[in-house]
């Protein structure tokens, strides 16, 4: 299949992490510089804001290095899948040493990674929904309930989340977390858990309890 996301600039830092990004979530592209025609097969470009005068295409997106890459890589799968924006974003989220995260959109799976503590799932989920606009799509983070770590999660994502989303605790009898000694595969097995997770039906958890306390 041929590359569907072009990334054109000559930025080091800003290409570098692009790459990894699109690489992390197995998205192929092809890599241009400013001034070079971008093929018809490409769909969306990715580029900088200096560097978007010098290109001529229908569907741009700006990165801005000093931010994260997830975001706007999101926004490049969005423009693939034909989308303006999703009716439904699910995170779903698998609390342990290591923690799965995954992100379904509209029932479909387009991020996924492991996070080593709370103040890094915090900071990702916080990133994944800051840009969404409300009065389109609805967003839920389902938190999995197989260890206590998801009652500081439940309260700090209280805190830091848009009071538009929706918190819900799933039950996780079933979601695999047998066998998590296995390091080897650990990594996958608590994102697939998380997707598993992002797929049930979960308890609201009422918004503004971290308000309370």
């Amino acid at each position: 299949m041929k590359a569907k996301v072009a990334v054109v600039t000559l930025d080091g830092k800003a290409y570098f992490q692009l790459v990894n990004e699109l690489k992390e979530r197995d998205i192929d592209f092809l890599s241009l510089v400013p001034g070079e025609t971008v093929p018809a097969e490409a769909k969306v470009v990715i580029t900088t804001e200096i560097e978007k005068p010098q290109i001529s295409f229908n569907k741009i997106l700006v990165y801005d290095n000093t931010s994260e890459p997830n975001v706007v890589v999101s926004e490049a799968i969005k423009i693939l899948q034909g989308k303006d924006a999703y009716d439904k974003i699910v995170i779903g989220i698998d609390p342990g040493e290591v923690t799965g995260l995954a992100v379904v959109g509209d029932g479909k799976v387009n991020q996924s990674k492991v996070c080593l503590s709370t103040h890094e799932i915090v900071t990702e989920v916080k990133a994944m929904t800051e840009n969404v606009d409300f009065s389109a799509t609805q967003v839920l983070v389902k938190i999995g309930n197989g260890i206590p770590l998801y009652k500081e999660l439940l309260t700090e994502l209280d805190t830091v989340l848009s009071s538009e989303v929706v918190l819900e605790l799933v039950s996780e009898a079933g979601t695999d977390r047998l066998g998590r000694k296995d390091k080897h595969r650990r990594g996958l097995r608590d994102i697939a858990s998380a997707i598993r997770i992002a797929g049930r039906e979960g308890r609201v958890y009422p918004r503004g309890r971290a308000e309370e306390k």
